[in-house]
């Protein structure tokens, strides 16, 4: 039987923790920053866990 291929779009989105957490770079950060407080630009910049529901599915795609 052949290997599972991972899903490559799946894969540049989504980085695996060493617990096996899904991390994903978040949005609101491509462009319209000037009227975002400094703040609000810190704290989107973090990288954010993925929902449950998501990671189940996300998980799937990358055969994790």
């Amino acid at each position: 039987m052949p290997k599972m291929k991972t899903n490559s779009a799946a894969s540049k989105r989504v980085r695996v923790t060493g617990k096996g957490k899904l991390m994903q770079a978040g949005t609101s950060m491509r462009h319209n920053l000037e009227h975002k407080s400094a703040r609000k630009r810190r704290a989107l910049k973090a990288d954010q866990v993925l929902a449950p529901a998501q990671s189940k599915k996300m998980k799937q795609l990358l055969g994790i």
